[in-house]
């Protein structure tokens, strides 16, 4: 049983500037999502990290919530946590699949985020995943978070902007000219 084997776990990352991270999670499944933000934020406290919290309606809502947070506001990070239990209809493949690929992209593109959003067979699995003196997924996926925001300032440029994504143009004050 994959639940139960053991896994190493990297060590926190240390800062020496302030970070701050936005918690988005989809309390559909409210017991669990609070066991979930529970970890994360005990896992973020640890790390000496300041955090919001944001709640949507479902998984599928919580990259597009990132994206808008990641092109319109100043976060460090991102915690993505959630849970989908798989059903009678094919909806549960589109929304693991969906959610996740959102999240990858996002990644892609430069967001530091932490996919906490499970995809279970059933309410046990999900359960045990989510309690933090389990398997701690919410504090799992803040750690991730933490982790590529540490290298994400390890390989940035001083005074290079990272956090700071601008999107088309904008007119500097006092300048006539649009700078992309």
């Amino acid at each position: 049983m994959a639940g139960s084997e053991s896994h190493y776990i990297l060590p926190l990352p240390s800062f020496d500037k302030p970070v701050k991270v936005l918690i988005v999670v989809s309390p559909y499944y409210k017991d669990i999502a609070d066991n979930m933000v529970a970890g994360a934020k005990a896992s973020l406290d640890a790390a000496g990290a300041t955090y919001e919290l944001i709640e949507v309606p479902g998984a599928l809502e919580i990259p597009v919530a990132i994206g808008q947070a990641h092109r319109l506001s100043n976060f460090d990070g991102y915690v993505a946590l959630g849970c989908v239990i798989r059903g009678e209809t094919t909806h549960y493949d589109t929304v693991c699949n969906d959610s996740s690929r959102g999240l990858t992209l996002l990644g892609l593109q430069g967001a530091c985020l932490g996919n906490g959003i499970l995809t279970v067979e059933n309410r046990e699995q999900a359960v045990v995943r989510a309690d933090p003196d389990q398997q701690n997924k919410g504090g799992g996926a803040a750690e991730a978070a933490l982790h590529l925001i540490a290298l994400q300032r390890k390989w940035g440029k001083p005074d290079s902007g990272v956090g700071f994504r601008p999107t088309g143009s904008f007119q500097v004050a006092g300048e006539g000219t649009d700078h992309a």
